[in-house]
């Protein structure tokens, strides 16, 4: 069987990385980071948050994106977006892929790790 797809939190420095993918491995679906202070979070990954306030950064594809060992564009969401906060509240959050629309979900553990990232850099987002 194929490893469980999930929610994961992580620390590098300052920088916090929300993960849906499997744990402890380069299979990810999405990633968002950020750092204390910012107002959004950075989103790499072949699956992008589906939601209106989705920013594209910058005109062209940006260095290959390391999750999807290809050509990718930076988008950015802010950390109080309602795609967030529905994930954070609900457990799921409308995504957008090259095979169309789907929804990831979050257990309540998950909710907690998706409210600490928020939490983290959004503490002085308010």
């Amino acid at each position: 069987d194929p490893a469980p797809m999930g929610w994961h939190l992580y620390h590098e420095g300052p920088m916090a990385k929300l993960a849906y993918g499997v744990a402890n491995s380069d299979q990810l679906a999405m990633m968002l980071t950020c750092t204390p202070g910012d107002r959004e979070a950075v989103v790499y990954g072949d699956v992008q948050p589906d939601t209106p306030r989705l920013q594209r950064v910058g005109a062209g594809p940006v260095e290959a994106d390391p999750l999807s060992a290809g050509v990718a564009f930076e988008t950015r969401v802010p950390l109080r977006d309602p795609v967030l906060m529905q994930l954070a509240n609900d457990g799921r959050m409308p995504v957008e892929s090259q095979s169309g629309g789907h929804r990831l979900r979050a257990d309540a553990a998950e909710r907690r790790l998706v409210s600490a990232f928020i939490a983290y850099c959004g503490a002085d987002a308010v």
